[in-house]
């Protein structure tokens, strides 16, 4: 396997990273093997990406044969500031795509993954990857859009139980309900929407239920592919659900951040792109 990283372009200065984690091809086992790839953009209300969120949970899809990557996006007020993520995710696709060949990838088989914040832009690539924005930024705008989205504890609506964090640190504290309304995702949903994975718990008290239930309700409404899973207890910030990605104060993992049943959601994820999102024709 290859591990590496590159430097993507943004705007103003801004250095988003991308870091890759390839799989090789041998002869003695297939020496023109192209997979599918998963792009990772973590969680932490555009104010920080969180690494708890990041390598650990690529490393998941790598073990299922698939290439992954994690996308340190821009953050903080007008670091963040719309369309400047979009942007950035839009130009990791746009890479991943473009190197497909030479990192054996399958170019029609790119889905992007992403929790909370990350979920919120994640989702936002279906919506914009063929904005005036993106077509004035890439011309050939096919490159950039996912074939699939995987939708973790998503931020998605200024309406149904919003996090006003994230949409702060995107539009600033004074933002229209109008410029809000632009970044609810639920409300920009088509039929050409990429086949979408969603989980949520229940008992989440900081990005509520309703952001994923809302989702879903538009994606059947369009007659996109979806699941949805809803797990009955967990809090915000679970990312694999078990000692992985929980933090470790003073050594001792934090029980708040294990839970048995929304650790499921990894291995179910993974049947989505291949049974669903990714199942050839």
């Amino acid at each position: 396997m290859e591990c590496f990283k590159i430097d993507l372009k943004s705007d103003k200065g801004m250095q988003p990273e991308l870091y890759c984690y390839i799989p090789a091809n041998y002869p003695d086992l297939d020496a023109n093997r192209k997979r599918p790839a998963v792009i990772v953009c973590p969680g932490g209300a555009y104010r920080i990406c969180s690494n708890r969120e990041a390598e650990c949970v690529a490393l998941q899809y790598v073990a299922q044969d698939m290439a992954a990557f994690v996308l340190y996006y821009s953050v903080k007020n007008e670091s963040a500031a719309f369309p400047r993520c979009t942007m950035e995710a839009l130009t990791a696709i746009k890479t991943v795509r473009e190197n497909s060949e030479n990192w054996n990838i399958d170019p029609n088989k790119i889905a992007i993954l992403g929790f909370s914040a990350g979920g919120h832009l994640a989702a936002s690539t279906g919506i914009f990857w063929n904005a005036d924005f993106s077509k004035d930024a890439f011309g050939n705008c096919e490159l950039c859009k996912p074939n699939a989205a995987i939708l973790c504890y998503p931020v998605i609506s200024d309406d149904e139980h919003p996090h006003l964090g994230s949409f702060r640190h995107l539009l600033g504290n004074d933002a229209s309900k109008k410029e809000m309304d632009r970044l609810s995702i639920e409300k920009h949903v088509t039929a050409d929407y990429p086949p979408t994975f969603l989980w949520h718990t229940a008992t989440d008290t900081t990005v509520p239920v309703q952001n994923s239930i809302v989702m879903a309700k538009m994606l059947a409404d369009h007659g996109v592919p979806f699941e949805l899973h809803i797990y009955p207890t967990g809090r915000h910030g679970l990312s694999l659900a078990d000692e992985r990605s929980a933090p470790h104060p003073e050594g001792i993992v934090s029980p708040t951040h294990v839970e048995e049943r929304p650790r499921q959601w990894v291995a179910d994820s993974i049947s989505f792109l291949k049974d669903i999102a990714f199942k050839s024709e």
